[in-house]
């Protein structure tokens, strides 16, 4: 993959950089850097409506293909994502439909799902959740026990899912439940397209460590969907999952390390005004760091590259995932006794607190650090299941 921009490439930066210039102002302004992870609840309905801005705008979906996006080649996509990231923008409310379902719709949908479902994405008109984690079946997706069965025209689901991110606020949830009875792992499952604001779901929101509760429990008890939103064939659920899981680590990514590339420059600010910035073993932490996210940047590129990402997206999750928590636990180091404090008059932990405490779960959600090396190991490395 040829990373050089070239000047064209260089006029569309150009051309972001105004739009978001000349539209992030007044109340969506305010909400610069908002909405992130553990900050989900921020300003929620300003940033609904700046997602509406930018469907209205044509800034969603700038990948997919006629008519239902833009069709802008992969540097472009990058070049849009990095400089949203720098203008500090708010964080995306539809990152669930925009960067991981709709590209599994693009490549493995129906010509009517993807009717249906791409506009009101593009839009910003409809929102949506992720039901695959279950209390028995984290990231051990093979063991999903939710089922589904078909009455009639419709599927009709029961069962569990846990740790759905947004699902109180979701218009829909890309669930992957059991179709097939007696299967076992990965066989007899499949991916349906399940309407959230119906008889037969309940939603019980998840409070964490952070004190935030964009995290959920939803129960399915007889809820329905029709019979032809099911993304790919009945039964073919685990290869359509792993496509969704693999766009999940796709060029939003990009945007996501200038964010992280801001949490680094907090923290070295941090450790220059306490002082901790005098230690060599601090300064080496730091050096660390920085040179650890140019590797995962320039990672991650050079995956875009792969048509059909497989252990690449679990090398790129590993890499991300622990680069991120070991800030958080520098951040911490630099801040020293005042980090386990709540000044005085806050209600709120701080930008570097809420940075430890939701990166413990780095590791664990999207696919925990186990499940990534046990398909390096089996995929990458042809090592025999133990």
């Amino acid at each position: 993959m040829d990373l050089r921009f070239s000047a064209d490439d260089e006029a569309f930066r150009a051309e972001v950089r105004d739009w978001l210039a000349e539209h992030l102002v007044g109340e969506y302004a305010e909400l610069r850097g908002a909405g992130g992870p553990g900050r989900e609840h921020e300003g929620f309905d300003t940033r609904l409506a700046w997602e509406r801005l930018l469907g209205e705008h044509g800034w969603i979906g700038i990948g997919w293909p006629a008519p239902y996006g833009r069709g802008l080649p992969l540097l472009r996509q990058v070049i849009f994502h990095e400089e949203y990231a720098r203008a500090g923008a708010p964080h995306r409310v539809n990152h669930m439909g925009e960067n991981l379902l709709a590209p599994t719709l693009v490549a493995l949908g129906s010509d009517e799902q993807q009717a249906r479902f791409l506009p009101p994405i593009a839009a910003g008109t409809e929102l949506w959740c992720q039901g695959y984690s279950e209390p028995n079946a984290g990231s051990d997706l093979a063991n999903v026990q939710t089922r589904a069965v078909l009455d009639g025209d419709d599927w009709v689901v029961t069962g569990q899912k846990v740790w759905t991110s947004l699902a109180h606020l979701a218009d829909w949830c890309f669930v992957v439940a059991r179709t097939e009875p007696d299967s076992k792992r990965h066989a007899g499952l499949s991916y349906l397209l399940v309407p959230m604001k119906q008889a037969g779901v309940e939603i019980r929101p998840i409070v964490q460590v952070t004190g935030t509760s964009e995290f959920n429990e939803v129960f399915f008890d007889g809820a329905r969907t029709a019979a032809v939103n099911v993304v790919g064939a009945p039964g073919d659920g685990w290869r359509v999952a792993m496509a969704t899981l693999g766009f999940e680590r796709g060029v939003a990514t990009l945007g996501q390390q200038i964010g992280f590339a801001r949490e680094l420059d907090a923290v070295i600010d941090v450790a220059r005004r306490s002082g901790a910035l005098d230690d060599d073993v601090v300064q080496d932490r730091i050096a660390r760091a920085w040179v650890d996210l140019q590797v995962i940047r320039y990672y991650a590129l050079r995956s875009l590259a792969v048509d059909e990402p497989g252990v690449e997206a679990s090398i790129a999750k590993l890499l991300w995932s622990n680069w991120h928590q070991r800030l958080g636990e520098l951040a911490m180091a630099v801040r020293g006794a005042a980090a386990t404090e709540v000044p005085d008059g806050a209600t709120e932990l701080d930008e570097l607190q809420r940075l430890f405490l939701f990166s413990r779960s780095d590791t664990i959600y999207g696919g925990s650090n186990e499940i990534q090396r046990d398909i390096i190991a089996r995929r990458m490395l042809g090592l025999p299941r133990t």
